[in-house]
């Protein structure tokens, strides 16, 4: 560990062991990124899921992983319900394709999580050891007590998160749609040669953005580089509502001169359906982060300069 990076913990050590955690500061200090040693609580406090008053987290913690457990009580059974099964059905084919070559969402004891979209999400960081490579975790040794945890917090977390973009899973997902749209329109103002490329070739924003909106880009990123984005998201205001579109839109110009080489349909869409992206890490993220916040400045306030 680098003396800026021992720096850096020990400012969020005094932060989050302050009697109320400035969370503006916290906010701060996350936005280039989060310390592995203390990412667990930190994210519980970015999402709203911890308050800032140290002495009421133990309370809340065990209050609402009781309340998670009394909600399986009473409604897990009913996804065996017929109404339900199409739904449940649904749920195990989407989840696991998510991020399908990661070892630690393919273990049997990761699949029997109740809340798996919620742990797919959020579980290797709120509560997973830190000393560990995530990815290929084994979640075999951890006890039943840190499992329950890990499920509970998970949930509770990730349901923080939707509360920010619950139109982009209601029916026919609206907040989508208009995700998708806003980048076209976005992207036609910053890159017009990328934009005008894929209209000769016929390549719909739909067919690609779709997934990036859907998922928040995780399928298109390893594991530790969704994690490092997360970190600025729950950091930024609208992170995941707003300021997504924008990391998207610099994602997407990040990869114009393969775009731009690529002289047919089919090619388009298996690029960017399969960007290149297995071996970024954070510094990767980092300059997307960055050119994204360039975006946002840029055009969030400027409506004139956003639209044609």
């Amino acid at each position: 560990m680098t003396v800026r990076e021992k720096t850096r913990l020990e400012k969020f050590r005094q932060l989050l062991s302050s009697h109320n955690t400035d969370l503006d500061e916290l906010r701060k200090c996350s936005w280039p990124g989060v310390p592995r040693e203390v990412r667990p609580v930190t994210w519980r406090l970015l999402s709203g899921y911890l308050p800032a008053n140290k002495e009421r987290r133990k309370l809340t913690l065990q209050r609402k992983r009781e309340e998670y457990f009394g909600f399986i009580e009473q409604y897990y059974d009913s996804r065996n319900e017929e109404h339900h099964q199409d739904t449940y059905r649904q749920i195990h084919i989407d989840i696991p394709r998510t991020n399908p070559l990661i070892p630690l969402f393919q273990q049997p004891l990761v699949q029997e999580v109740r809340s798996l979209k919620e742990f797919y999400l959020f579980g290797p960081s709120v509560t997973l050891p830190v000393e560990e490579d995530v990815e290929n975790f084994d979640v075999t040794n951890l006890s039943q007590d840190m499992l329950r945890s890990i499920e509970a917090d998970s949930f509770w977390c990730m349901s923080k998160l939707l509360d920010g973009i619950q139109d982009n899973y209601t029916f026919a997902q609206p907040g989508i749609q208009k995700k998708v749209k806003a980048l076209e329109e976005l992207v036609s103002r910053i890159d017009e040669q990328v934009h005008n490329h894929f209209r000769r070739y016929e390549v719909e924003y739909l067919q690609f953005a779709f997934r990036w909106m859907n998922n928040l880009l995780m399928r298109e990123l390893p594991l530790r580089c969704t994690i490092r984005l997360w970190d600025t998201y729950q950091s930024e205001p609208e992170g995941f509502s707003h300021f997504h579109l924008y990391v998207c839109a610099a994602f997407l110009i990040k990869w114009r001169k393969e775009i731009l080489d690529e002289e047919d349909f089919q090619g388009l869409l298996m690029l960017l359906q399969n960007l290149p992206t297995i071996h970024w890490g954070n510094e990767e993220i980092g300059l997307l982060l960055a050119e994204a916040y360039r975006l946002k400045y840029m055009f969030a306030d400027a409506p004139n300069h956003y639209r044609r």
